[in-house]
């Protein structure tokens, strides 16, 4: 044999379980305090995924049980109430990678390439030689099935062993993982108490249980009954299409003409967009996209990317629809910051979906400010995405980019030189949902760079940003005009009461002195729960201790978006957009005072704990806010954002009941001639055997 021939005879492929196998840190098993972290993560985002997708609220146990300390092996435990997995498809979901359900769906999803699980039990064997036990119930099975999982790296198959059944009592489904491995537990921000943690602040609808290997039980409630919003896969976007994709989309379809296949295969194709696309690349509609060259597929793929112009401009493409996304929402994200972290100033926004090639995706932010956090250290950053937490490479993360090209001290935070992670008593939330998360590496631990992602990651921040400083400059204004009204409160009347003792007059009435003294107007206000009538109660004074008449607008937020409602509200007033309600206050005379009360409908205790008031006038209204029109603006901006998305599935479900124009008889009949068969078919009345002409084709 020459050399080529012996060097060609050594070369084999390589299974992709024994590649993984030998680089397990592309998958996060690179330390043995990470290994753990991630298997408890595969193990509780499948769990997440499984209870949505099935509609039950999740319960979820986490245990973790030393078993040989000299040699770091540790027991892992993990049950939830889920719906189970059939005992046929138990060997595939545990015992063999790559092998997943949301791979080939375009919607938000924690888990995409069906490596997760698969790897734990990859790990657990390379580092300790024994399989996972799996247990499974379905509601429809009296007994749940057991079975010990291992993996054959080389033929990427399930190993199986000590298959039984076994009884659950009452519980009607759910699923156990047991599983032993090389790893260690530690305490601290990089551990699986902090994961846990993080993974119940956006996932508020969860019931997490954790035992430590202490024995010492951290238990994370649920605060909302509701579920996230059901995401339906969507056909991919033509901006998002690369060459070699689309060459297989044509190659299998069945269509009968291009407009149809356009129409029926990429989201945000209209059917105008489809005839367009067709001219713009120089096609015939009725051409099969089975038949297209190489060079036809090259052209529609440049006229998917604006690259041929019609009339000199690009075809104008819908959006793709935003159904695929499942945000949190801001009353959930605040009360998954306040369960976890004690503090009075909450605040959250969700910005409108955006698109980056072609994939929908939306930010979310959320910041809270206060007591229990150090003030002199660098602010907590929670980084997720699709509802996950980000425990690792915090630095190369663009979510973490995102905060750092903010200049926090313009916002009341410390930051050296206005660049890095700002420093104060704090913590900042955000979180990407998105159809098709880009990550850093195979471990899913940060975010690639992209312009367009890191744009709307800013914008979120300085809104967000502005609101912490507005409510950090009511509260010091608040706070100094207080102390001064105390203390003139205390102190005129005291000299007024001595000087009339010993004048012997009486006491002169002072609210004239005291107005002019402060001469300022002050609101106060008060949102509270209403346990009797189960509503949150929001209570505004508007103090005017001025000397002339002044008017106003005051305007609050509420959280409209979230499906509260306002009730209650005797003097009226307008909405200004959603979530902002207003009142034109015409006369506030010198030494009166106005109040605005209203409750809020349809929020849960927690929900709504502070009301961010703002004005519209000449004079400082202390305790408020002057309100910053362009913020406004973007409120509105939003809005409309937001209902062109609703709209956009109106619109192609319209557009495609359009009618397209059909062939003509002579561009149908040799189709048809070219396509029937003759079949024998059983007659259901009869009983007999007839010859059945069939006909192919889409006419």
């Amino acid at each position: 044999m020459s050399i080529a021939e012996k060097m060609a005879a050594n070369q084999k492929q390589v299974a992709i379980s024994e590649f993984f196998e030998k680089n397990k840190h592309f998958l996060g098993f690179d330390t043995l305090t990470r290994a753990l972290i991630t298997a408890v993560k595969e193990a509780v985002d499948n769990a997440l995924d499984a209870c949505e997708e099935a509609r039950i609220l999740p319960d979820i146990v986490v245990q973790i049980t030393k078993m040989d300390n000299k040699k770091d092996i540790l027991q892992l435990d993990v049950e939830d109430n889920g719906p189970g997995i059939p005992r046929t498809s138990i060997e595939k979901v545990f015992g063999q990678l790559l092998f997943g359900s949301r791979f080939h769906a375009i919607r938000q999803s924690r888990g995409q390439q069906g490596i997760g699980i698969t790897g734990v039990v990859m790990y657990s064997q390379l580092t300790t030689g024994d399989p996972t036990h799996v247990e499974s119930k379905i509601a429809k099975e009296a007994t749940a099935v057991a079975v010990d999982i291992g993996l054959d790296t080389r033929k990427n198959k399930a190993v199986k062993s000590n298959q039984d059944r076994v009884d659950w009592g009452e519980k009607v489904h759910g699923l156990k993982i047991r599983t032993r491995m090389k790893a260690k537990y530690q305490k601290g921000r990089q551990s699986v108490w902090q994961y846990l943690r993080m993974t119940s602040i956006v996932n508020p609808h969860a019931d997490i249980l954790f035992i430590d290997p202490d024995g010492q039980k951290h238990h994370w409630p649920r605060v909302t009954e509701k579920l996230p919003g059901r995401v339906e896969a969507i056909k991919p976007h033509p901006n998002g299409i690369e060459l070699g994709q689309l060459q297989r989309l044509c190659g299998e379809s069945s269509e009968s003409r291009m407009t149809t296949f356009l129409r029926r295969n990429f989201s945000g194709v209209s059917g105008r967009a489809a005839k367009e696309l067709c001219e713009v690349a120089e096609l015939e509609e009725k051409l099969k996209p089975k038949s297209l060259k190489a060079e036809q597929i090259r052209a529609l793929l440049e006229a998917f990317q604006g690259e041929r112009m019609l009339r000199g401009k690009p075809v104008k493409l819908l959006n793709p629809p935003t159904s695929c996304l499942s945000p949190i929402e801001e009353l959930l994200i605040k009360k998954g910051l306040s369960k976890t972290i004690d503090s009075k100033f909450v605040t959250t926004m969700t910005r409108a979906p955006s698109v980056t090639q072609g994939n929908p995706f939306q930010i979310e932010v959320g910041l809270i400010f206060g007591e229990g956090m150090a003030a002199d250290k660098p602010v907590e950053i929670l980084r997720f995405a699709n509802r996950v937490p980000l425990m690792y490479q915090q630095g190369g993360c663009l979510l973490t980019k995102a905060i750092e090209s903010v200049d926090w001290r313009q916002y009341g935070l410390d930051q050296a030189g206005g660049r890095g992670v700002p420093k104060g008593p704090a913590a900042i939330l955000v979180h990407l949902a998105s159809t098709n998360v880009q990550f850093t590496s195979e471990a899913k631990e940060a975010l690639s760079d992209n312009e367009v992602v890191m744009e709307e990651g800013r914008k979120a921040m300085l809104e967000m940003g502005r609101g912490l400083r507005k409510h950090l400059e009511k509260k010091k204004k608040m706070g100094k005009t207080r102390e001064k009204f105390e203390l003139i409160n205390d102190i005129i009347p005291a000299i007024a009461e001595k000087s009339a003792s010993l004048l012997q007059l009486p006491v002169p009435d002072l609210a004239a002195s005291i107005t002019k003294i402060m001469s300022a107007v002050i609101a106060e206000t008060t949102t509270t729960w209403n346990k009797e009538t189960k509503q949150t109660d929001v209570h505004i004074v508007l103090y005017n201790y001025t000397s002339r008449a002044r008017s106003y607008t005051i305007l609050v937020t509420w959280p409209e978006k979230q499906g509260a409602k306002m009730v209650g509200n005797e003097l009226g007033g307008r909405k200004e957009a959603t979530g902002v309600w207003a009142w034109k206050l015409e006369t506030l005379q010198p030494g009166v005072q106005t109040v605005i009360t209203y409750s809020l409908d349809n929020v849960e205790k927690g929900d709504w704990n502070e009301t961010d008031v703002f004005y519209r006038g000449s004079q400082e209204v202390i305790g408020a806010t002057k309100m910053d029109e362009k913020l406004l603006e973007e409120i509105r901006r939003q809005e409309e954002v937001f209902i062109e998305q609703e709209n956009l599935a109106e619109d192609v479900l319209s557009d495609s009941d359009e009618e397209e124009s059909l062939p003509s008889q002579e561009e149908v009949v040799p189709e048809i001639e070219a396509s029937t068969e003759t079949q024998d078919i059983p007659d259901t009345d009869s009983g007999e055997t007839k010859q059945t002409t069939l006909f192919g084709g889409d006419y």
